[in-house]
């Protein structure tokens, strides 16, 4: 069979039904530009605020829906899907992107005694929970919320060429062991990595597949703090803003980086992936201590 080598063919997300958890602010939002403006039938964007719901929507009145949604309860997810296959029936890409940064242990141990460290470490314990709740254990459950949905999009095919698949928004976090770095953050990324995995053998027999990215620093609520650290004088998305030592690129990732990396994986180039992790970072990770 004759294929096609064309971009305008090989990189389509045209028709597509995607469901965005956390799409409004970020990363997700990024995500969620990269389908809405290019030719996305229907965006589903879910979220917890109205105000940034709202917000998104003004990107692509035509073609997002926002959906407020808590991924962390398993009723409001399965209100949302509900909601979904009352108005159309299928989604081809659920994109799992809500996450968020609990508070990182406020002393280290090089600094203070082990009673004090210990006892700052246990003053911050509910980052824990609220780390894998939602970095982690919200994939799972937004997975098992949408499984018809995906199936249902393959039966449709309305994305030829491909399969259905989850989309998760990991992180390089889930990778690395700085000393004094956000251990809730990094652990459940490194489950989110592992779920991926895990679910990517786990659904072959439904032919849905799940992938996911694993972003560096990119400008985001949730990553403010981090690139405010790098004493950046201006955009830190510019050439040569950031030491090479720290992100070799010279510089934080740009909304295209994700935009084309997302673009790839969602469209007909992208569908001989399962279980695949895509590293966009600027080569930081290889700049930090890593796992064993």
């Amino acid at each position: 069979m004759a294929e096609s080598t064309s971009p305008s063919k090989l990189f389509s997300v045209e028709g597509m039904v995607v469901v965005i958890t956390g799409g409004a602010t970020g990363i997700g939002l990024k995500i969620t530009k990269a389908f809405a403006l290019n030719g996305a039938a229907k965006v589903y964007v879910l979220g917890r605020r109205q105000a940034k719901l709202d917000e998104a929507v003004k990107l692509s009145p035509s073609n997002i829906t926002p959906i407020i949604c808590d991924v962390t309860d398993k009723s409001s997810l399965l209100a949302a899907a509900a909601q979904i296959k009352q108005e159309t029936g299928h989604i081809n890409l659920l994109c799992c992107n809500s996450g968020v940064m609990p508070d990182s242990i406020p002393v280290k141990p090089s600094e203070v005694p082990v009673s004090e460290y210990a006892a700052a470490a246990l003053q911050v314990s509910d980052g824990w929970d609220l780390a894998f709740a939602t970095n982690s254990t919200s994939i799972a459950l937004t997975s098992f919320a949408f499984l018809e949905l995906l199936s249902a999009g393959n039966e449709k095919r309305n994305a030829p060429g491909r399969d259905s698949q989850i989309l998760v928004t990991s992180s390089i976090a889930g990778y690395l062991r700085v000393p004094g770095s956000n251990m809730a953050y990094g652990a459940s990324k490194a489950a989110a990595t592992h779920m991926v995995k895990h679910l990517s053998g786990t659904l072959t027999p439904y032919s849905i597949r799940v992938n996911a990215i694993a972003p560096g620093l990119f400008e985001s609520e949730l990553a403010s703090g981090l690139i405010g650290g790098l004493g950046v004088d201006g955009d830190p998305t510019r050439e040569r803003s950031v030491s090479k030592g720290i992100i070799p690129a010279g510089r934080v990732g740009r909304e295209g980086d994700v935009v084309g990396t997302v673009l790839y994986m969602a469209s007909e180039a992208g569908s001989y992936l399962n279980g695949a992790i895509n590293v966009i970072d600027g080569g930081r990770i290889g700049q930090l201590q890593g796992t064993y």
